[in-house]
């Protein structure tokens, strides 16, 4: 279980950002998560996604390992592609759009955009397929539906950015992004380990199953 501690803590450091100082003073209604990178304790939001990433990683590997996704399948490389996007966040930190454009800020856009949709769509792929197991039906239920609030708020963001030619308001100031976001941050963090636990629980399982034979 391992890996289900490791995405744990990346958790609570990303968590324990919004009241230690200085960014505590973030509105976290306006203003995205990404931002923590910006400041002095930087490192800590770095070090917190990372572990995010690894423990999603680990996450994969028990799925594979258990039986309940295989690595080339849409749900192994949904889960990948989340682990990827969360290195390119880091790698390439929030851009301050206000001086102007700049390619380490469309390169952090896209590596958001690649993760936020990636790990629903994984998590959906793997799960849908365990929804009638008498065995796994409520983890599958449970990630099913962690992953569609998932989904449900990314969809706020991508529908702020596709009226904007109708409202006449900017994407980011349409809604209030920096809580969306973090509604969107906190229902995928939920899919991430309700996928750890699972996995956790049918390794367990498959080490009984195989001491018993």
């Amino acid at each position: 279980m391992p890996h289900l501690f490791i995405a744990l803590s990346g958790v609570l450091a990303i968590a324990a950002l919004h009241v230690l100082p200085p960014t505590n003073a973030v509105s976290p209604i306006r203003r995205t998560i990404s931002e923590y990178a910006l400041y002095d304790t930087g490192w800590l939001f770095n070090l917190g996604v990372l572990a995010v990433a690894v423990g999603s990683l680990g996450v994969l590997v028990g799925l594979v390992r258990s039986g309940i996704a295989r690595a080339g399948s849409v749900a192994g490389a949904g889960l990948l592609l989340w682990c990827v996007g969360l290195t390119g966040v880091v790698a390439f930190p929030k851009h301050n759009w206000a001086v102007g454009p700049s390619v380490n800020g469309d390169i952090h856009r896209v590596a958001s955009l690649i993760a936020f949709v990636a790990l629903p769509v994984g998590a959906i792929a793997v799960a849908w397929a365990w929804r009638r197991s008498p065995v796994w039906r409520n983890y599958a239920l449970w990630t099913i539906g962690f992953a569609v609030l998932a989904l449900l708020c990314f969809g706020l963001i991508a529908g702020a950015f596709a009226l904007q030619p109708v409202t006449g308001v900017r994407w980011w100031r349409a809604i209030p992004l920096g809580a969306v976001e973090r509604a969107l941050a906190t229902a995928e963090v939920a899919t991430v380990l309700t996928l750890a636990w699972w996995s956790s629980r049918a390794r367990l399982s498959h080490r009984s199953e195989t001491l018993v034979a």
